[in-house]
């Protein structure tokens, strides 16, 4: 009998080490017990987006990092099912029952809405993820499957799931125009690295106040710089310096995957370039 593999989850696994993971466990626990002794009302919503494998998961334990927040990541029941933010209804309750001044939830399955989410959610702020796509391409692959299939289904009018939604019929026609049946599975990613950040501009998130653009490569390689802008951006409190010193930069290798078509690379290439080319990089 043939075995049957066991489909990867849809954002991947958690690469940080047992001791880490352990560690942060333990912060969140004893962090969690203070602010039920001492609540403090909310006063600011926070989406974390970006492409998955792109350092959200960094980007989070940073802001996990103040007593001000509470974190919810995409593998919590609570607010997440199957990787997929609950209904709105449910993310209120939890957002009012909050006991920290600034609620934080990931949301990589709903880039689409972000705009959307801000406007419910108020006040909100957004942080969203970019890195370079050659290295979230190689990351990606090591975490998910099935690329290629979903972007012939994606080019083929499919909008039933997450991936599809929101897409522009634009964005849909390039994906048409340029797929290949014998296309690479880093290729497929690269496309998914295109199509998911592309709605950050169809959005017109540049120019909305509340969304800043955090790099992931400025992140880990000016930690201390980086951590501080985000803290000032979202009003956090307790910037945390050993936090950012426990930052690295081993990841960042910026060297082409193989396998990708020059198309589907200058397409990338472009809207890297439209983020890189955003007025705000440094603290604000």
């Amino acid at each position: 009998m043939t075995a049957v593999a066991t489909p990867k989850p849809a954002t991947g696994h958690d690469a940080r080490s047992l001791s880490l993971r352990v560690r942060h466990a333990l912060w969140r626990k004893t962090k969690a017990w203070r602010q039920r002794v001492l609540p403090r009302p909310l006063a600011q919503h926070v989406f974390v987006a970006g492409m998955q494998r792109s350092g959200t998961n960094l980007l989070m334990d940073v802001l996990d990092a103040s007593a001000a927040t509470q974190v919810f990541h995409e593998t919590d029941p609570r607010a997440f099912e199957r990787y997929e933010m609950r209904d709105e209804a449910v993310i209120r309750q939890l957002a009012q029952q909050c006991p920290a001044p600034v609620f934080v939830v990931k949301a990589l399955c709903e880039l689409d809405r972000i705009k959307h989410l801000m406007d419910t959610f108020t006040p909100a702020r957004t942080l969203w993820v970019v890195r370079d796509w050659r290295d979230s391409v190689k990351s990606a692959i090591k975490s998910f499957g099935n690329f290629v299939p979903q972007w012939q289904r994606l080019a083929a009018g499919d909008s039933e799931d997450w991936r599809g939604r929101g897409m522009s019929p634009a964005t849909r026609e390039l994906l048409a125009a340029l797929y290949r049946p014998d296309a690479s599975e880093s290729e497929g990613a690269a496309i998914m690295w295109f199509y998911r950040n592309v709605l950050f501009f169809e959005q017109q998130l540049a120019a909305d106040p509340r969304v800043r653009v955090v790099f992931y490569e400025d992140l880990v390689q000016h930690p201390l710089r980086e951590v501080a802008a985000v803290y000032a951006f979202l009003g956090l409190p307790g910037f945390n310096a050993a936090k950012a010193r426990r930052i690295h930069a081993h990841s960042v290798k910026r060297r082409s995957p193989p396998d990708i078509a020059p198309a589907v690379a200058t397409l990338c290439d472009e809207l890297l370039a439209r983020f890189t080319a955003l007025p705000v990089r440094g603290p604000a």
